[in-house]
């Protein structure tokens, strides 16, 4: 089963990605040849990512009561009827069904929480940074096949890209229903507290999970400087065409895949892992530096190099830390709440760093994401001696025994 769930998890969100790094890019084109601005290429990414963070938490607490296979299975389904839309919308011209298009992809891409939550039903200890990695290495290949493939097929046909991304989330949608079974109550993780469900303010008092989502926004907040600005600064400082700018953004995928696709499983096998959190935020912080005082190639290389590897460390970490402390009944409400703080980064991210990249040049975009890394570490360092100071109790709980324990908490009313 753990074999089987990790396989499709990584395949859904692999595909989710791709169908999203293939109709980004193309994006304003297709705005532009229905009379929008850039002002409105702005607002229909800001509305993706708002709807994505008010639909993630939604679902993921969704998948604890009603399984975590029902949520991805009707995600898909969303997700296959969004690019529909989208290219009908493309056909017609017409921005406002756009726009619906683009608002149902953001409420169905809430299904990370969803995949994440399963991936802890089946995993434990060292083994779920590791199951977290193979879900942020399929989020790095997505994003890094989903361009080229939209720029290859947009020349066979305008509506090409949403129509060959609804088919890929289609062909998910098969392989899930078909293959992947239901994960909820069928394993235990012998350290998770066997708890009953908790309300929103219980979950916003309880300071590891708080200290989760803080670093999750701060996180988020760095790496949209890199998505912003970053070609700004290369163009302004090197005369850096999108070809070299393309193969900057290339290498921080590659820094992140390599270490979410093997690297973390091993490394948290040593390390615990708000130890790791604490690394990877350094190495953020490290390299938003260098690139705001970047002058040369060379060191532009590296700067993007350690960001990439931080990103590579925090992503999967943070959901490892975020799933130990849920308890058995909310994998996916807390997975989804720590989603959400990233989502809402991504919504404010943007704005901040345009205007700090308008208002006070190149650097200060990624002077900010140091200030923002810092206040990051400080926070890892906490829960850090916190975990350290309070390690998981191993609790001798039957997977039956366990099982009934979230059928009891799953009828607490919030």
């Amino acid at each position: 089963m753990k074999s089987r769930v990790l396989f499709f998890v990584f395949v859904t969100v692999l595909l989710d990605m791709v169908g999203f790094g293939i109709v980004i890019p193309l994006l304003p084109f297709y705005v532009q040849s229905m009379g929008g601005s850039a002002e409105v290429v702005g607002l229909l990414l800001g509305t993706f990512a708002f709807t994505q963070m008010i639909a993630t938490p939604i679902l993921g607490r969704m998948s604890d009561r009603f399984g975590r296979r029902p949520i991805i299975l009707a995600s898909l389904l969303g997700n296959t009827i969004a690019m529909v839309i989208f290219a009908l919308a493309a056909e017609k011209a017409w921005l406002p069904l756009l726009f619906f298009s683009r608002i149902l992809a953001g409420t169905t891409a809430g299904n990370l929480a969803a995949c994440q939550a399963a991936v802890a039903d089946v995993t434990t200890g060292a083994d779920r940074a590791a199951g977290m990695g193979r879900v942020g290495a399929g989020i790095g290949l997505g994003l890094v096949i989903g361009p080229v493939l939209g720029s290859t097929i947009s020349h066979l046909h305008p509506n090409a890209p949403p129509l060959v991304a609804g088919l890929l989330a289609f062909l998910d949608f098969l392989g899930v229903y078909f293959l992947m079974p239901e994960t909820r109550g069928v394993a235990v993780d012998p350290s998770a507290p066997v708890v009953a469900r908790r309300t929103l303010r219980d979950v916003l008092t309880d300071a590891p999970i708080v200290a989760v989502m803080v670093s999750y926004f701060l996180t988020f907040i760095c790496m949209t400087n890199v998505q912003v600005s970053l070609a700004l600064l290369a163009d302004a400082r090197l005369g850096w065409t999108a070809t070299e700018v393309g193969h900057l953004f290339g290498l921080y995928g590659l820094m992140a895949l390599l270490v979410q696709g093997g690297l973390i499983g091993r490394m948290s096998r040593r390390y615990p892992a708000a130890t790791l959190l604490v690394g990877g935020t350094i190495a953020i912080g490290l390299g938003m530096a260098v690139i705001g005082t970047a002058h040369s190639p060379a060191m532009l290389v590296i700067g993007v190099a350690l960001a990439g590897l931080g990103a590579g460390f925090t992503n999967p970490t943070l959901a490892s830390l975020a799933s130990q402390h849920a308890g058995l009944a909310q994998q996916g409400a807390i997975l989804g709440l720590a989603q959400s703080a990233g989502g809402a980064a991504r919504t404010v991210g943007p704005v901040w760093s345009g205007f700090l990249y308008a208002r006070l040049g190149a650097a200060a975009p990624f002077l900010s994401g140091v200030v923002a890394a810092a206040l990051s570490l400080g926070v890892a360092l906490l829960l850090r001696r916190r975990t350290l100071a309070n390690p998981p109790v191993v609790q001798d709980v039957s997977a039956a025994a366990a099982d009934e324990a979230v059928k009891e908490a799953a009828v607490v009313q919030p």
